[in-house]
């Protein structure tokens, strides 16, 4: 069954091209951005694994680790990081699980038979330091995916539970947000001093 919102992250253990990781206790109460990729050597994974590269230190400054994926081994991970490096121009950072028994593609149904018979599409799972599952992405082997909006729904999801508040299309951090429909007014001033009620259950503010 395919991991739906606010289910359990599914623990592992596994190896990956910085040592055994043990997945709950690796991340600890850290964030987390897990994600698949098809296959090593292949020309969209390549882009994708050293632009996440360049994001690591926007994601360590949120309290956030990053996690790749794929059926290949960790010899053949290590053998590609040196193309990764060199065509994208930046140092791999983070590590990338070998999942060659498909384990973790199979707690996390990462293996889409309709799209690849044997090989994980490209998933995303954003998780919170509870080890819940806040974000699911899937992606076809074809196309690859935007960190950017990955990144920017991390800090709404981030955001979001720290305060009680909505982010309306389009939002990057600093613009206006929602007001929960569930405060009152009266909750709604004491928590953000003021706000712009455009419709009784459409108020925006300022943070």
């Amino acid at each position: 069954m395919a991991l739906r919102l606010g289910d359990e992250a599914p623990d592992f253990t596994a190896n990956s091209t910085q040592g055994e990781i043990s997945f709950h206790a690796w991340k600890g109460d850290s964030w987390a951005i897990l994600f698949s990729h098809p296959k090593d050597f292949t020309p969209v994974c390549t882009t994708e694994l050293g632009y996440t590269a360049k994001l690591a230190d926007r994601f360590a400054a949120k309290n956030t680790k990053v996690l790749a994926v794929s059926v290949d081994s960790v010899d053949d991970h290590n053998a590609w990081v040196g193309d990764i490096e060199e065509t994208q121009g930046v140092a791999m950072n983070y590590p990338i699980i070998g999942d060659t028994s498909r384990e973790i593609a199979e707690l996390y149904d990462m293996i889409h038979p309709n799209e690849l018979e044997t090989l994980t599409v490209r998933s995303v799972f954003v998780i919170s330091p509870d080890h819940k599952v806040k974000l699911t992405l899937t992606y076809p082997a074809s196309t690859g995916r935007n960190f950017d909006e990955i990144e920017r729904v991390l800090d709404s999801l981030q955001l979001t539970a720290s305060r009680p508040v909505a982010t309306p299309v389009n939002w990057t951090p600093g613009d206006d947000v929602i007001v929960s429909p569930g405060l009152s007014d009266e909750a709604a001033t004491e928590e953000f001093g003021s706000f712009v009620t455009h419709k009784p259950y459409l108020r925006t503010t300022t943070l």
